[in-house]
């Protein structure tokens, strides 16, 4: 966790994914690189080309980059090298190509999280981003002073895909020193036996060197209702899930439950891209 990318749009929510990244900068001796985007108009003529439109881009520009200072000036990044990126890009498109640009380790976002039309039909910047994103994203959902995965939930189906992803979720354990609980999540259209379920889950940790785990078998309605409720139970500092990145047609009608977690869980949630 050497160099974190952080996005703000200057909102609450950024600046308490900034807090939590600063933090985790700290813990790690890493570097911070804070990106803010101007999306450009999508009509009418090309807006960087146009002379009438430029002088009013570097006004948007200008005060971004005022207030990208005085977000660098606070308390909590002193001590930490920050940088400062400003790009003419859609929000989710130029985290992505920053985060492979910079090398970044982790991303930290902030969500409010979205519902109803919103959710279904637009989505957030965040929800994107952790559905593409090759890099890890931490969605901080509240502000927290003393950020800590003590306790480390990862839900999955424990398959041959995961063994790449989970290489960096046991990192990510080990470096916070966490307490990993790994659960498979039984429902009612993809039951398995307790027997079934734990020789899966004991097959699939052979492979890795991980500091303090253990493994969980819990029953719910639906996976997502069970990692929140399982989560919830163990009273849980974190989240986290694979995502496959789906996009299109497979995404509206198989949904993405690593997407709806960032929506709908009150705590954080880390995603790792298969």
């Amino acid at each position: 966790m050497k160099k974190i990318l952080v996005p703000t749009d200057f909102s609450k929510s950024a600046e308490h994914a900034l807090k939590v990244a600063a933090q985790i900068a700290k813990k790690n001796n890493g570097e911070i690189l804070l990106i803010h985007m101007l999306e450009l108009p999508t009509s009418g003529n090309d807006a960087v080309s146009s002379s009438h439109d430029i002088p009013e881009l570097m006004l948007f520009k200008n005060a971004a980059l005022n207030k990208l200072e005085e977000i660098m000036n606070a308390d909590f990044l002193k001590g930490i090298n920050v940088s400062k990126v400003i790009q003419f890009e859609m929000a989710f498109d130029g985290i992505l190509k920053s985060g492979k640009a910079h090398n970044a380790d982790l991303i930290v976002m902030g969500s409010h999280g979205a519902s109803g039309f919103q959710e279904m039909f637009i989505g957030s910047n965040t929800e994107k981003v952790v559905r593409n994103s090759d890099v890890p994203v931490l969605v901080i959902k509240k502000e927290d002073d003393n950020f800590n995965a003590d306790s480390f939930v990862f839900a999955s189906d424990f398959s041959d895909e995961i063994r790449e992803p989970f290489k960096k979720v046991v990192e990510f354990a080990n470096n916070f020193n966490s307490h990993l609980h790994l659960v498979m999540i039984n429902t009612p259209n993809s039951f398995k036996s307790t027997h079934v379920a734990k020789e899966i889950m004991d097959n699939f940790t052979a492979g890795f060197k991980i500091d303090n785990y253990s493994t969980h078998i819990y029953n719910d309605v639906n996976v997502e209702k069970g990692i929140l409720h399982f989560a919830k139970s163990i009273k849980a500092d974190l989240i986290g899930m694979s995502t496959h990145g789906r996009k299109g047609i497979a995404h509206f009608f198989n949904g993405s439950i690593s997407e709806d977690l960032v929506n709908h869980a009150k705590r954080a949630v880390i995603t790792f891209k298969i």
